[in-house]
């Protein structure tokens, strides 16, 4: 057994900027890659990004080598970026904490290799010309190798999809240290090398590897099927080697070295390579094979103008604390390229070091005609890795990524409107699937993150989880031939007397007399004036029977008075319309106040309006809306600063009626203005009537949130433009309630970011958005008992652990 303390043989001669200057006089130039998330790429993508990487580096000098390595790290979740400040907040950080996951960094290296010829003896002693000295290079070729990489790194970023962020000399540092210390954490220790494996302190590596043109079977691509989420009717994709990334839930390297060559050269070798397997293809099957092979790769050298021919080495390292785990990996690792009809290479001690010292990126260029196979560039990228874990933004809703259920924060509000400009969301689901549930958890984070929330709700979702925060909720609900308290026209001050206050209310009064008439400028400055007149003339007990009973008693002289023309503004029609809402009219109870009651809300962060009893109502419900709407303008949008949301719950039932869609198009309007969203639930797209103002809300409707439907998304991919793979998405998607994890599965779409992501819970949080069934009646009764939601809860989940 042979030993290697790295601190005597350091590779790095010296770093500046992001190359790395090596001993052996190679320089290399240093990347991190940032890629996709796993599952949001479609086949189209995966050849698009195949096409980039191909773009890239086919341009890039002879003798250049590109090494891409992905390192896997079997990790516990800490719960360090979560929230930890709230029952329901607490409980999510501690439900999670400790979970297992994989994490993933790429790294891709360009190397300027002192041996341009790259025509190394089989086994080379990486450390064996290691001075203090740092390694002169002719500065021109420096800077052509700087310029080229250059060149290449802009094109790949180009393509949006990768980028490559040049590393800090303390990161290289880093990732160097941790290579030779076998990822030991805490502790320096050396590296032993053994017959049966290498171990590095506490861990035992070994390896296998594609080395050979033999390795490989008929055909490579950009990518294949996933089995796991394609169905009869639709075809979910994965890259070509993703088996052998995330999915594979052990430590391990991908390391996927590529010698770019002179293609002229190689032409030659290949000719007299197939010249010596012709004279010996008769003394075995196997060289028949690599005969059939090479000439393949020549005929695509001969017919390409563009092929850009290659010697590449792909291996996969693993490791574990136990010895004999290194077996159980590497099985799994073969089962993996058996699917892709790889048979990979397993090395014997000698080039077990070899392979593992090489697979460094200062010592890439070390690997010898045996470890490589000759190829056409074209073919080596389809062994590429092009996707990595979920990736959570800053801040954001935790939802749970598909690969492990770990929490990932996704930003849908997007403060500095980076992938959406209107951060208005819209949920789709059928009863049943959760989207109240779904609701709640989105509201109830974006609550705990200081944003005011108006629900507008036909179905009484949202009360229990509002009781959680007493002091900070109000519900304000209708009861048949009661008011909401609400009165437009109510001042506290006559510096109340604004022009957007008056602006307000005339478009309140020309809503509610409800004319199919587009308003004219002429009109609404005579009503503002009439209004401005009412102000200065009657000083107190302002409201709408009040400004009625004004306008019908000054009626003869009111438009001469203030200069305006009688086809400006028609009194008879206006009184006679109005009448229903004054003096004993039909809906004259929802005006019966004086004093203003908005007041209540306007400290309050949670406010829930309660509109069960009035939905089949569309005379009342539509006034209810415009009520709302002025309450909402006098007091929450008063801060323009102040994010808020505002929450059509059961939007189907408002919208029956087309004056109220209108109503809600205002909204949206509005919301242009304020730093605010508003969100819509629907359990179908087709209730949101095929029209220009329903085309207009989803125009302004940018995050998409969909749960299972199995009806199908025909329609949701036609009147929202989704994409194939959008449509491939939301036909993976696949609940789990059974399990020991219970989750739902939900397709997002962030503008044109789109996943799947999943929705699990703690069981204190599945208690708070519970809506119905008699586990909500249960805790219902214990509330009442305490008078304390957060008891209640803690009380019923001791009772049925008990």
């Amino acid at each position: 057994m042979s030993k290697i303390n790295i601190s005597k043989y350091h590779p790095i001669a010296d770093i500046k900027d992001h190359l790395l200057f090596c001993n052996n006089g190679n320089v290399v130039a240093c990347y991190k890659v940032e890629l996709p998330e796993i599952y949001s790429l479609s086949e189209k993508d995966f050849e698009d990004m195949h096409s980039n990487w191909f773009q890239a580096m086919k341009s890039l000098p002879v003798g250049t080598v590109v090494h891409k390595q992905d390192i896997y790290f079997k990790k516990s979740f800490t719960s360090q970026n979560l929230p930890n400040n709230t029952f329901l907040s607490k409980a999510t950080h501690d439900y999670f904490k400790g979970r297992s996951h994989m994490e993933h960094h790429g790294y891709l290296f360009f190397t300027l290799t002192k041996n341009k010829q790259l025509n190394n003896s089989k086994y080379f002693n990486p450390f064996r010309k290691a001075d203090a000295k740092i390694p002169e290079v002719l500065q021109e070729n420096l800077q052509r190798f700087k310029a080229a990489v250059n060149d290449s790194v802009s094109f790949i970023n180009n393509g949006r999809k990768v980028s490559l962020i040049p590393m800090r000399s303390q990161e290289i540092v880093s990732m160097s240290s941790d290579y030779f210390n076998g990822y030991n954490d805490g502790f320096d220790t050396a590296i032993e090398l053994g017959r049966k494996d290498i171990q590095i302190g506490e861990n035992h590596f070994d390896v296998l590897t594609v080395n050979s043109e033999s390795c490989f079977g008929e055909k490579v691509q950009t990518s294949k099927i996933n089995e796991r989420f394609t169905s009869d009717d639709f075809s979910f994709h994965q890259g070509f080697i993703d088996g052998l990334g995330l999915s594979l839930n052990e430590n391990h390297v991908v390391n996927q070295i590529i010698y770019l060559d002179d293609k002229q050269k190689w032409r030659k070798l290949l000719d007299k390579k197939i010249e010596e397997l012709n004279k010996s293809s008769n003394f075995g099957s196997q060289n028949k094979v690599i005969l059939k092979k090479i000439q393949h790769i020549q005929e695509q050298i001969n017919t390409d103008d563009s092929s850009r021919i290659i010697r590449g080495h792909l291996n996969v390292i693993y490791w574990h604390r136990e010895a004999r785990s290194l077996e159980k990996i590497a099985s799994q690792i073969k089962t993996e390229f058996k699917e892709l009809d790889i048979v990979p290479y397993y090395p014997s001690s000698e080039e077990r070091k070899n392979y593992f010292l090489n697979s460094y990126c200062c010592f890439a260029s070390n690997f010898s005609n045996e470890d490589l196979y000759v190829t056409d560039l074209k073919h080596a990228l389809c062994l590429l890795i092009n996707n990595t874990n979920y990736q959570s933004d800053k801040t954001g809703i935790i939802f749970n990524d598909r690969e492990h259920n770990i929490p990932v924060l996704k930003d849908v509000w997007d403060e500095k409107k980076k992938r959406i400009k209107a951060r208005n969301f819209a949920i789709f689901a059928p009863t049943g699937e959760g989207k109240s549930f779904l609701a709640n958890n989105i509201l109830r984070q974006y609550f705990e993150m200081d944003v005011r929330l108006v629900i507008i709700d036909l179905g009484g979702s949202y009360t229990k989880f509002a009781q959680l925060y007493p002091e900070q909720y109000t519900v304000l609900r209708y009861e048949s031939g009661k008011n909401l308290g609400i009165n437009p026209f109510y001042i506290s001050d006559v510096k109340d007397i604004s022009p957007e206050r008056l602006e307000d209310l005339s478009v309140f009064l020309f809503e509610l007399l409800a004319s199919d008439l587009k308003v004219t400028k002429a009109q609404s400055v005579s009503l503002k004036k009439i209004l401005q007149h009412y102000y200065k003339t009657v000083s107190e007990a302002h409201s709408l029977e009040s400004f009625y009973g004004f306008i019908r008693n000054n009626r003869e002289q009111l438009l001469e008075t203030l200069g305006i023309d009688k086809a400006y503004f028609n009194i008879t029609n206006f009184l006679h319309i109005l009448s229903e809402y004054v003096e004993g009219g039909l809906y004259s109870f929802l005006f019966e106040m004086s004093e203003d009651q908005s007041y209540k809300i306007e400290d309050k962060r949670l406010i829930v309006f309660e509109l069960d009893e009035v939905k089949d109502n569309k005379e009342i419900l539509s006034v209810m809306l415009k009520l709302i709407k002025t309450a909402i303008q006098r007091t929450i949008w008063r801060n323009k600063e102040e994010k808020g949301i505002i929450l059509f719950d059961e939007f189907a039932k408002q919208l029956k009626f087309p004056n109220v869609l209108e109503s809600v198009e205002f909204y949206y309007q509005a919301i242009r203005k304020q730093e605010g969203a508003i969100g819509i639930i629907l359990q179908s797209i087709n209730q949101l009537p095929d029209n220009s103002t329903s085309a207009s809300i989803l125009e302004n409707t940018q995050v998409i949130y969909s749960l299972n439907n199995e009806k199908g998304y025909d329609e949701l991919i036609k009147r929202l433009n989704l994409s194939s793979h959008d449509l491939n998405q939301l036909k993976s998607i696949k609940n789990d309630l059974t399990g020991e994890r219970k989750y739902t599965e939900m397709f997002i779409k962030i503008g044109k970011e789109s996943n799947i992501f999943r929705l699990e819970v703690p069981p204190e949080v599945f208690a708070a958005y519970l809506t119905d069934g008699s586990d909500n009646e249960a805790i219902m009764a214990l509330y009442k008992e305490e008078d304390n939601m957060e008891i209640a809860i803690k009380r019923f989940l001791e009772r049925k652990a008990a």
